[in-house]
């Protein structure tokens, strides 16, 4: 009896570590805002429920560095609260497997230059050792960085994080909505990868890179089947 325990008790730690696993993955890597001073942005953030459960998560507290002429907002969907005063209020519900993309930070990067992190915490409202961490960082400076094409039609940042391994994001805004704007990715040989059309009605595109194998790719910005621009996107492990 006693070596039938011994044996079985080794495969009940295992599955409840294995159950602990499966919990919320935040597929978006670290949150970065670099921009000029006076200036607002909006980041996207996509998270995954690797669990059979529904689980609820809340905002426990916010950390960092975040200078006095900083004013950041959580948004899920068009409802955005203020993380100093609205812990309460800041709650995501996901449901078995489902991929969450309605969480977006909104950033004021304030009336100075200066850097700086933050981290916000998020925990299960039913087990406080299940939870997950959304990183962050800030470059505020008087000059433009360089990353930013402005068109006629268009204007779109340059790809972040860069390198990535998981997704890399492009922020944009449509001024004409008659344009047919579109990114293409390609291989370092030229090879097409992908093909997306930028919807005026969004600001925000979400590459995926985690299937491509590291390396250098680049990034066109085709504008009514006139290329405006190529940049390099690295891919790493």
């Amino acid at each position: 009896m006693k070596t039938l325990l011994l044996l079985i008790m080794p495969l009940v730690f295992l599955t409840q570590h294995i159950t602990e696993a499966r919990q919320v993955r935040v597929l978006s890597e670290k949150v970065e805002f670099n921009g000029k001073i006076n200036t607002s942005q909006r980041k996207s953030l996509i998270l995954q429920n690797d669990s059979d459960q529904t689980k609820e998560y809340f905002l426990r507290y916010l950390r960092g560095n975040i200078g006095s002429s900083q004013r950041m907002k959580i948004c899920l969907g068009d409802i955005c609260y203020d993380p100093k005063k609205d812990l309460s209020k800041i709650k995501i519900k996901l449901e078995p497997g489902e991929v969450y993309t309605d969480l977006y930070i909104e950033f004021d990067l304030g009336i100075i230059e200066t850097r700086g992190t933050f981290d916000l915490h998020f925990f299960n409202t039913d087990s406080a050792r299940d939870a997950f961490l959304v990183e962050g960082i800030y470059n505020v400076s008087s000059d433009a960085s360089g990353e930013e094409v402005t068109h006629k039609d268009i204007d779109i940042g340059g790809v972040y994080p860069n390198p990535s391994s998981r997704t890399a994001q492009l922020d944009y805004k449509i001024k004409n909505p008659n344009a047919n704007a579109r990114i293409v990715v390609n291989s370092f040989i030229g090879n097409p990868i992908y093909d997306f059309n930028l919807d005026p009605n969004q600001t925000t595109l979400v590459i995926t890179v985690s299937d491509l194998n590291p390396g250098v790719y680049f990034y066109t910005l085709i504008v009514d089947n006139k290329n405006i621009i190529t940049k390099k996107l690295v891919v790493k492990r």
